[in-house]
């Protein structure tokens, strides 16, 4: 059940990431899912809270900003700009 949920909220996450850096035209929903997923994982490294544990306002905040990071890592090596 957490793997289903894991899939949801990444893909939430993803999804809204991709909106605030305005790569959502470049992205799909499987896309979306892994950076969502990968956004919590950074979350969970920087700031000790991601989807990984409960699921609370906190964590999907955490997780938004692990997934924009990700996408602003990505921007600069495919780009040389943040956007």
């Amino acid at each position: 059940m957490n793997f289903i949920i894991w899939l949801i909220v990444g893909g939430i996450v993803g999804w809204l990431a991709s909106l605030v850096m305005r790569t959502d035209g470049q992205q799909g929903i499987i896309l979306n899912i892994v950076v969502g997923i990968i956004g919590s994982v950074i979350a969970s490294a920087l700031f000790g809270g991601g989807i990984n544990q409960v699921i609370t306002v906190t964590t999907f905040i955490y997780s938004l900003i692990g997934a924009i990071i990700l996408l602003a890592i990505v921007n600069l090596v495919r780009r040389g700009s943040l956007r």
